[in-house]
């Protein structure tokens, strides 16, 4: 999946995260270059997401964001329909990066706690080293925009509260808990909510207090090895 129709972001290869931008365009000897179809989509997400990175950063707004890039407002809505449309651009990033890792762990790790484990790290990893998109992430970039964004996070988080429940599901049923299904339930739900604090306390706090701050000591806390 591409953000709204354009080029593709990149993907993440691996369980170990990497910080997540559009790449820049190549600029010719002479100056700078005519962007490719797609390429200056991919630079107003860039610059957007980069924007959202400065500590204490208000809305932004496609005035600054136009100036930003060096052109008119009406050239970033030749390739976006509206601000909402480009938020969604980054959102669409941020589902495929880390829904991508996801899967890898289903495919690479057969421990279902294990998973469950990793699949917090990933996430909490993926906003620290890309703090604009974690901002994006608990919403906090997205208070004066359209509320479908914000309905699209949640979204979000119910599909990662629902990765570990699947996760947490498996690890009882195979150590014979008489209740795998409800308990995976409450326990899916309190994690979920531990990494929503996380990357909010991360964003809140001018990126300052890392969403992995101890986090091998929370998880033995949450998800210890013999907890089931």
């Amino acid at each position: 999946m591409t953000p709204n129709g354009s080029e593709p972001m990149p993907t993440a290869a691996s369980d170990d995260t990497q910080r997540h931008e559009p790449a820049e365009p190549a600029e010719g000897a002479a100056g700078r270059k005519r962007p490719k179809p797609g390429e200056r989509r991919v630079q107003i997400l860039q610059a957007l997401a980069s924007m959202l990175e400065q500590p204490g950063a208000e809305r932004v707004t496609t005035a600054a964001l136009a100036a930003r890039l060096d052109v008119s407002e009406a050239a970033l809505y030749r390739h976006f329909a509206s601000k909402a449309q480009m938020f969604e651009g980054l959102i669409e990033f941020i589902e495929q990066a880390v829904f991508g890792l996801i899967n890898q762990l289903g495919e690479r790790e057969p421990d279902p706690l294990l998973r469950a484990r990793r699949l917090v790290t990933l996430l909490l990893q993926f906003g620290e080293k890309n703090p604009g998109m974690a901002r994006v992430m608990v919403g906090d970039a997205l208070v004066f925009e359209n509320e479908r964004l914000q309905q699209r996070m949640n979204l979000f988080f119910d599909k990662i509260e629902a990765a570990l429940r699947q996760n947490l599901r498996e690890a009882a049923v195979l150590v014979g808990t008489s209740t795998p299904t409800v308990d995976a339930q409450a326990d899916a739900s309190v994690i979920t909510a531990f990494c929503a604090g996380r990357l909010q306390r991360f964003a809140r706090s001018g990126f300052k207090r890392l969403p992995t701050e101890s986090l091998e000591h929370s998880l033995s806390l949450l998800l210890p090895a013999g907890r089931l």
